[in-house]
């Protein structure tokens, strides 16, 4: 599997909704970007959307060990299938993942997984909209930067448009390789995220972010709090940027990004 796998699969659906295409430039452009949870709007039927990282770069300090990853143009690929429903593919060319600290000097790098997810929106009534989103993790990453199994789960975001503002709630559950490889379990996501237009253009973004992993060496739980901004170029065209601040001593101290997204 590589990066032609991402492009096979979105060619193959995008002769069904091509048709489409003209009036999708009507909407402006909604993503799932920036910040961890997933928004209920689905990418117009026959309309192709990028949403890219320039640099995502993380990084954890246990003592005096230094772990920074850095991940370039991490970039996903959606067509829209129907006025309510999108498919999505999502591939990293290039991951460096760095160890330094006393004695210690490691680095790996190379691509990473591809992530195949469907998006359909299953509720919409008054205020609220609810979505699903089925994923699958295709394990195409480097030695030592995935797992190399085949992994999967279901996201269920729950919008709610306030006066000016919209809360979104994004429960996930996912099936996990055991750290042993022997087995599967389950791990759970939780965001609550607050976005906010501050202008026609300008749109700011509030979340806290919550990760149970249930691994049956060592349940392990993350929490983070996380700030971005977007910003509308155009109607069709969206840069953003944020920053991710751990919690606790599991999660990750800080990750910083910037993007871009173009709708087609």
């Amino acid at each position: 599997m590589n990066s032609k796998f991402a492009f096979l699969a979105l060619a193959t659906v995008s002769a069904i909704a091509f048709h489409g295409a003209a009036s999708a430039q009507e909407a402006p452009i909604c993503t799932d970007r920036p910040t961890k949870s997933n928004a209920v709007c689905t990418v117009p039927q026959g309309a192709w959307q990028v949403e890219a990282d320039g640099v995502n770069w993380t990084r954890n300090k246990v003592g005096g060990v230094k772990a920074d990853t850095t991940a370039i143009a991490a970039t996903t690929l959606k067509v829209g299938l129907t006025d309510k429903s999108d498919l999505q593919v999502t591939w990293t060319p290039y991951v460096e993942a760095r160890t330094r600290g006393p004695g210690v000097d490691d680095k790996l790098d190379g691509v990473g997984d591809v992530w195949v997810r469907y998006k359909a929106q299953v509720y919409a009534q008054g205020k609220a909209t609810i979505a699903l989103i089925p994923y699958v993790k295709v394990p195409t990453a480097s030695r030592g930067l995935g797992n190399d199994k085949v992994e999967g789960g279901v996201a269920l975001p729950v919008s709610f448009a306030l006066d000016g503002a919209v809360l979104t709630f994004n429960p996930q559950v996912d099936l996990l390789l055991d750290s042993d490889g022997s087995g599967r379990h389950a791990g759970m996501t939780n965001t609550i995220n607050l976005a906010r237009p501050v202008t026609s253009k300008l749109t700011l973004i509030g979340e806290l972010w919550t990760f149970t992993n249930f691994d049956p060496a060592d349940t392990i739980t993350q929490f983070s709090a996380d700030f971005a901004a977007a910003y509308l170029v155009t109607p069709t065209l969206q840069l953003d940027g944020g920053a991710n601040f751990g919690l606790n001593r599991n999660t990750p101290d800080v990750q910083l990004y910037v993007g871009v997204s173009k709708r087609f």
